[in-house]
This record gives structure tokens, sequence and C-alpha cells, in this order.
């Protein structure tokens, strides 16, 4: 008999590819951010390297690429917060 709050083997399978994904998605996102960023920097310096603009761009877009890297790689709420956040709902 398996325990009621385990997933079967499709819901890990549908988790694990959902997971997998994301995280690729998160390489496409980081590389796409460095070359963008390379060319930026690359324009900068071949029209004169005068005040450093490119930095505007790689911070703004750093915010968000940090953000993403949050979101795919932070662990999720224990079992055990699960649980408990569980428990107070049912005693609304």
């Amino acid at each position: 008999m398996s325990h009621p709050m385990l997933p079967d083997a499709d819901e890990l399978r549908a988790r694990a590819v959902r997971r997998l994904q994301a995280r690729r998605d998160l390489a496409a996102h980081v590389v796409a951010y460095v070359l963008v960023n390379v060319t930026l920097v690359v324009i900068w310096w071949m029209v004169g390297a005068g005040f450093f603009w490119p930095v505007f761009p790689i911070l703004g877009w750093g915010i968000g690429l940090v953000f993403h890297a949050w979101d795919v790689l932070s662990p999720g709420p224990s079992e055990a917060r699960i649980e408990a956040e569980m428990e107070s709902l049912r005693r609304r």
C-alpha cells in the first residue's frame, strides 16, 4: 500500500520533466544575458569607450536573471511546512 501523500511514478516524472525544463530555460537565459551584454560592451568599446552605458542593461537584466535563478534553484517548501500550512487551513 502506498502512502497517500507520496506521488505516483507519473506525477514524479512530470515534476522531474518540469524541473529539468526550468533548469534548461535558466541556462538559455544565462547564455542570452552573457552574449547580449558582451555584444553591448564590444559596441561601447568600438565607439570610443566613453561613459560605460552598458552598465544599465547589465544591472537591469541582471536583476531579472537573479530572480529567475532564485525561482529555479531555490528549494521548495519542505513536506513539514506543507503539512503545517494544510493544518492551519483546516482550522479556519
